[in-house]
């Protein structure tokens, strides 16, 4: 196990070095002066040769590259040229918020799509299998700003049950927290569901066909014992390692999600900082949401391995 665990970050450490040099230099394929942006008002000569000093703009590229990296392994994202805050307090101060509708999201999906794919799987070629699979591609197709922009317009406009943007903290109160959060976890829950239903009914589908199934059958073991314990039991194995991986590019933020509901979280805070060409911002997240995706491909290779016997025993082999 422990073998399996290094052999992952050794492979995930030269993937994450190579994510940060392109993330720097695409940043420096913008155009425009960052000293220009820096200084603001103040653009006298003495303050423009003031910020290239500091910030290193007049090295070459790569000794330009080599100051951010030591930075950032140092755990220094740089400074908000809009706000003059670090960038890492704007991340850990926005992150709560994604964390919570990723979570929510995730349960949305977890509650749809599992329990629609076991019926689906069990009542194969049945009206319910139709229906849940045409549900399962309208869930993939329709664009989540789409039914955000729906769901306003009926939950908000129309009935007047929920509000249509915002955000109230859980710690002021839960109740209105559960209201800012219900819809915008359900947009990004729904599409979740779909691939969710479709890698577990089809897991389901070849794990009901299996040999040791039809010798449980033959012993008379009741239908729930066989689709719960044993059937769902391996075919989770590989949704369980999806969903792992999906929560990773959750925690990267819900760009359009939370921009159409006014959600503070690293998604609405990505694009804010595009409009106000905050690059150290956008930097930082980028290279945030490219370390949680990584992480969560570590954790789905973890799990896949507690998961999947077949694994370990090659791994002891």
């Amino acid at each position: 196990m422990f073998k399996f665990i290094i052999r992952r970050i050794c492979v995930a450490i030269p993937t994450l070095l190579l994510i940060s040099f392109f993330i720097f230099g695409l940043q420096k394929l913008m155009p425009g002066d960052p000293a220009l942006m820096l200084a603001g008002e103040d653009r006298s000569p003495e303050a423009m040769d003031y910020i290239r000093e500091t910030y290193h703009l007049n090295e070459p590229f790569i000794v330009q590259y080599l100051y951010w990296l030591s930075d950032v392994l140092q755990g220094d994202l740089g400074t908000s040229i809009r706000s003059d805050q670090s960038v890492m307090e704007l991340l850990l101060l926005k992150l709560p918020v994604t964390i919570e509708l990723s979570v929510l999201s995730m349960l949305f999906a977890i509650l749809i799509g599992i329990p629609m794919s076991v019926i689906a799987a069990v009542k194969k070629n049945s009206k319910w299998d139709l229906s849940s699979s045409i549900f399962a591609l309208v869930g993939q197709s329709i664009p989540n700003f789409w039914l955000g922009f729906m769901m306003i317009l009926l939950f908000s406009v129309y009935w007047g049950v929920l509000p249509a943007s915002g955000y109230v903290s859980p710690f002021e109160s839960i109740s209105q927290n559960i209201q800012t959060m219900i819809m915008p976890a359900f947009v990004l829950g729904t599409g979740l569901a779909a691939t969710i239903f479709r890698h577990s009914r089809g897991a389901m589908l070849e794990i009901l066909s299996a040999d040791f199934i039809r010798t449980a059958r033959a012993k008379g073991v009741k239908r729930k014992v066989i689709y719960l314990k044993h059937a769902l039991r391996n075919a989770l194995i590989p949704v369980v390692t999806m969903v792992t991986i999906q929560f990773g590019e959750l925690l990267g933020g819900a760009v359009l999600t939370e921009q159409v509901f006014t959600i503070p979280g690293l998604g609405k805070l990505i694009v804010d900082s595009v409009y106000n060409r905050d690059f150290p911002v956008v930097q930082g997240i980028v290279m945030f949401s490219a370390l949680m995706f990584i992480i969560s491909n570590i954790l789905a290779d973890i799990a896949y391995y507690l998961l999947d016997p077949k694994l370990r025993n090659k791994e002891v082999n």
